[in-house]
């Protein structure tokens, strides 16, 4: 019985969060009211209560989620160098950015929270994995020699993103790495 209430909590949050994507790609989170997250889930207000506490926890929970997936690959990868393995971890992200388009390319958006954005720029920018790939460069021109990079990569991706994955994620990928990797 457990794993079947386990299956209907993830299903109902799954469709609260895919709501709230939707609504996101016309309107910024400001506008969108739990009324309107319940009516395109179908879903009653007291079934949204019961798993969040408002539209901007629902939010906060995507942005977790994505946020985490990020944060784990760059540490699996750890202290490795090796330009293949670096290849294969952008080509990684760049499937799982694919396979979870619609609420990166929401969260990266305009509509997005900038606060969000603000902190992937951050987290990549002063990750001790990603500034050892700029090794390089003198130290002094390192960190910024990283946030040009890595402002970049991002926007191609959010190119590639808006504009319907038109190129392959193994092109994309090596299209990166030719571009990024030293």
């Amino acid at each position: 019985m457990e794993k079947k209430e386990n299956r209907k909590v993830r299903m109902t949050r799954m469709v609260l969060q895919d709501s709230l994507v939707e609504l996101m790609k016309t309107k910024p989170i400001l506008s969108i009211t739990i009324k309107d997250i319940c009516s395109l889930a179908d879903i009653s207000r007291s079934t949204f209560y019961a798993h969040y506490k408002d539209q901007y926890d629902l939010l906060r929970q995507i942005e977790k989620e994505t946020f985490s997936y990020f944060e784990n690959m760059l540490n699996m990868y750890g202290d490795r160098q090796n330009k293949k393995e670096i290849a294969q971890m952008i080509e990684e992200m760049l499937t799982y950015i694919a396979n979870n388009s619609n609420s990166i390319q929401v969260l990266l958006s305009e509509n997005g929270d900038l606060d969000f954005q603000k902190k992937i720029f951050q987290h990549f920018t002063n990750h001790k994995q990603v500034t050892k790939y700029f090794s390089e460069e003198s130290k002094e021109n390192e960190i910024y020699y990283s946030i040009f990079l890595i402002h970049g990569a991002i926007g191609l991706v959010q190119h590639w993103l808006k504009n319907g994955m038109s190129m392959s994620v193994p092109q994309l990928a090596k299209m990166l790495i030719k571009w990024v990797v030293l």
